[in-house]
């Protein structure tokens, strides 16, 4: 059996249509609804393109991630139903248990467009392969990346996804200690756990000028760092570099432009900020040379020094209205998910980094 990025992909997308179906998880409840009245409902008088576009294209990719994982694992499998039943039965659960939210509305329309997206998404991925444009991914992932780059290239992937997510800092992925705290005390209120929480003496300012340039440096550094720990080649590094520099500005880009509008897609390049870049490019480009070990532990060692500056300022009362206002577009925030992506990328990367020194170190132990 070939290994494959496909299936932490497949599952981690799956992971995020079961949050955006079922949020905002709260008032369960049985409404007293036979489970089988929404199947046989007849069809709504009114819909919308936009409705049957993104229930289509919600499920598009994992029938599509789905159907390529099962074809490069277990090419003897039928690759284009078994991601039509997977994709179909996934959106039927979802349908029924959203009888048990009063904020949610079941509908067999929505179900038959989320199995159409997935079998629109397998055949995709069918036909990609059937005329061998998989195998030439084959060639070029095996030119290009180390045999187990598969963490790093899914981290990777998603790294454009999180910046969606404004931050008070381009490129300042994982600031949440503020609003952990916030919202824990919100959650204990009343409560005798209350008192246990502590109590920080000095209240967190905003970052300086100095450190805020130097968070949207390490920002983009590690991700580079990350791409050439398993690129092969020197020229690839450097297409990689290009490339990461422009997805992680054009990234934050779009951000601004769906926080702000698309007048203000560039007005978070100030003098800092364009300082930040320019340092970020120049400090990546001898770091091509180092070794897949170094580069891990530097990125591990920025990383962590990133996300203490960060965790140790607060953000703006002016960033904290804004957000509150972008959290309130649910096309913006796919009900949430790009907020915890924005959250937990950084931590997840730093325990894949933590895992990728220590099974480095157990290796050269073993005899």
């Amino acid at each position: 059996m070939q290994k494959t990025a496909a299936w932490p992909l497949a599952f981690i997308y799956a992971a995020l249509i079961v949050y955006a179906s079922l949020y905002p998880f709260e008032n369960w409840r049985s409404q007293g609804v036979d489970w089988t009245a929404f199947l046989l409902a007849p069809w709504p008088k009114y819909w919308t393109g936009f409705d049957v576009l993104s229930n289509v294209l919600g499920y598009a990719p994992l029938g599509f991630i789905v159907a390529l994982a099962l074809r490069r694992s277990a090419r003897h499998l039928p690759a284009v139903i078994l991601s039509l039943l997977a994709g179909s039965l996934l959106a039927l659960c979802m349908e029924t248990m959203q009888l048990f939210l009063p904020a949610r509305v079941p509908s067999n329309v929505d179900w038959e467009l989320n199995t159409l997206g997935t079998f629109l998404g397998a055949i995709c991925a069918w036909t990609l392969e059937r005329f061998g444009f998989l195998d030439r991914w084959s060639r070029f992932r095996a030119n290009w990346f180390a045999p187990d780059a598969k963490g790093s290239l899914v981290l990777l992937a998603l790294w454009p996804v999180a910046l969606l997510f404004p931050a008070p800092v381009p490129l300042g992925l994982g600031q949440v200690l503020e609003r952990t705290e916030d919202a824990l005390a919100l959650y204990l209120q009343d409560t005798l756990w209350l008192d246990w929480l502590p109590v920080r003496e000095v209240e967190l300012q905003p970052l300086l000028p100095i450190y805020e340039s130097l968070c949207v440096c390490l920002g983009l550094l590690i991700p580079c760092m990350l791409a050439f720990s398993l690129v092969r080649h020197f020229y690839q590094k450097a297409v990689a570099w290009g490339l990461l520099l422009g997805l992680g500005v054009g990234a934050t880009a779009l951000s601004a432009a769906l926080t702000y509008g698309p007048v203000h897609a560039w007005g978070w390049i100030n003098a800092p900020v364009q300082l930040a870049l320019v340092v970020a490019a120049l400090m990546a480009v001898p770091m091509m040379w180092l070794s897949e070990k170094m580069l891990q532990v530097l990125a591990l060692v920025f990383l962590v020094l990133q996300l203490t500056m960060l965790n140790n300022a607060s953000a703006s009362a002016y960033f904290a209205l804004t957000l509150q206002n972008w959290e309130q577009g649910q096309f913006i925030r796919f009900h949430g998910l790009i907020q915890w992506m924005g959250w937990l990328w950084p931590f997840v990367l730093l325990v894949y980094l933590m895992q990728c020194l220590s099974m480095t170190r157990t290796s050269k132990m073993s005899p």
